[in-house]
């Protein structure tokens, strides 16, 4: 991936993605987070357990943001992922281009083997992840590897910074929102 880099157009042709929860109680989700100190925090926070939340998709480009893209369902499964991948993400990047890489992380649900099939046939040598061997991938996402992408350290902190303060279902519920029903 470094060596790649070194091409000035790369970066043009790369599509970061990633999911996060928008908890309605309005606790704010930090698994991404570290936060060092000299001291150990005397504070304690209490939050709801199995609280509603919303699952929230998004991808991002150089030119472009993709999503958000709410998924109705409760949890992100891999078929749930798939419908979302074929039915609502690939049509736009297509039609925005025919020369782009799509990065997505080692989640669970993109793990799977349908979505890496569809992958591999829509995206031969075109996708980032996780992968197997008999995968047509770009190049592997690494096992373990830290969330370093324009999603995560940027965009998530950003929208849940902004929504801290109106609960997360106005965000749902915007007009810039884009929800559908998925067909599974």
């Amino acid at each position: 991936m470094q060596e790649s880099m070194e091409d000035e157009t790369m970066a043009d042709r790369l599509i970061f993605s990633d999911e996060s929860t928008f908890h309605i109680s309005g606790k704010v989700n930090r698994y991404n987070s570290r936060i060092c100190g000299t001291e150990k925090p005397s504070t304690v926070i209490e939050h709801e357990r199995d609280s509603a939340k919303v699952n929230v998709f998004c991808s991002i480009s150089s030119r472009k943001l993709y999503g958000p893209f709410f998924f109705s369902e409760r949890s992100v499964t891999s078929n749930v992922y798939l419908d979302m991948l074929e039915v609502w993400l690939m049509p736009q990047l297509d039609s925005d281009s025919t020369d782009y890489i799509f990065q997505q992380d080692g989640a669970p649900p993109h793990w799977s083997t349908e979505v890496r099939t569809f992958l591999n046939q829509h995206l031969p040598k075109r996708w980032i992840g996780r992968s197997g061997d008999a995968d047509d991938v770009f190049c592997s996402w690494p096992p373990r590897s830290p969330y370093l992408t324009p999603c995560d350290f940027f965009l998530w902190g950003y929208v849940k910074e902004c929504i801290c303060l109106p609960c997360p279902k106005q965000l749902k519920n915007s007009k810039y929102a884009f929800v559908m029903r998925l067909r599974r």
